[in-house]
């Protein structure tokens, strides 16, 4: 049960995220303002990556300056670690916040969520995993919501962009989790290293666009209070936390868990953001969960 709660909040934290981008967003460029967020989150987790070493030189040899976990690295490591991060955090991190910056919170988590059945998808051709028939009814449970939520698809120029970017978003999200299990999979990275270079990678990527495109911003101590938070509490703290409780729930209590976030974020952009939901929308959105917390069950067993 403590494990779980502390799931529960952690997803919580994750869902104040969206509100307060969204606030951010009024004065910070997206692609800086996640390159920032991002960076200050790799400079907190970067220090953890050293573990103490003796001052003595052992077998003539001195102790080497970069962390045990680097010098362990091959260069297929990198090479997939530096992939990681273009993809998870420079395209996913990225088209995120531009979403946000155009589309309702509620719209670009309900395209999010479509995570879950295009990983169902991919993994088809890359992991030969064949859904079953739950997982398909999931599938359609889940597209049959998204009708619903998005009809009569009248949307503004402006929405329609940031629908297009949260789908990207939800398609390279997709294309790293897979990539992900792929990188972690036998357990021989740390995910404490897997984690920091590929954060740090897209960190740079996200901060060296934000300022080519739009210059430095010069920044109120609100934004900047909100790119802390984000940064220390929503995601090194947030992450480690959730890794913890990793290690006492199964993933079938992980997903369900998870899969809450999508009625948080609905929930406090109608109270903080004053965006509304009528009935033919909270129906829908209530269908793309369901559909898609069916798509994960098998995995997740």
């Amino acid at each position: 049960m403590r494990a779980a709660l502390q799931a529960l909040f952690v997803t919580f934290l994750w869902s104040t995220s969206w509100v307060l981008i969204k606030f951010g967003l009024e004065e910070i460029p997206p692609l800086t303002f996640a390159g920032l967020r991002y960076m200050l989150a790799f400079l907190v987790l970067l220090p953890f990556l050293w573990q103490p070493v003796g001052t003595a030189v052992e077998n003539g040899k001195r102790p080497s300056p970069l962390p045990p976990a680097l010098s362990s690295l091959t260069k297929t490591d990198w090479l997939y670690l530096i992939l990681l991060g273009i993809i998870f955090y420079a395209i996913t991190q990225g088209a995120q916040f531009v979403a946000l910056a155009y589309a309702p919170a509620v719209s670009v988590t309900l395209i999010w969520s479509f995570t879950a059945v295009a990983v169902a998808v991919l993994g088809i051709f890359t992991l030969g995993e064949r859904p079953n028939g739950i997982q398909w009814a999931g599938m359609l449970l889940a597209l049959a919501g998204a009708v619903l939520y998005f009809y009569p698809f009248g949307l503004a120029e402006a929405q329609f962009i940031g629908l297009l970017a949260a789908f990207v978003g939800m398609l390279s999200n997709s294309v790293a989790a897979v990539l992900g299990r792929y990188v972690n999979r036998g357990g021989r990275l740390r995910p404490l290293t897997v984690t920091v270079i590929s954060m740090g990678v897209g960190a740079l990527i996200l901060l060296v666009a934000g300022i080519v495109g739009h210059g430095l911003p010069v920044l109120r101590w609100q934004s900047w209070a909100i790119i802390i938070w984000l940064a220390v509490v929503n995601t090194a703290v947030a992450f480690t936390l959730w890794n913890h409780t990793l290690r006492t729930l199964s993933a079938m209590e992980s997903t369900v868990i998870n899969n809450t976030m999508t009625v948080q974020i609905a929930i406090l952009a109608v109270l903080f953001l004053g965006e509304t939901l009528d009935g033919r929308e909270l129906l829908g959105l209530t269908a793309v969960v369901a559909g898609t917390l069916l798509v994960q069950m098998r995995r997740s067993k």
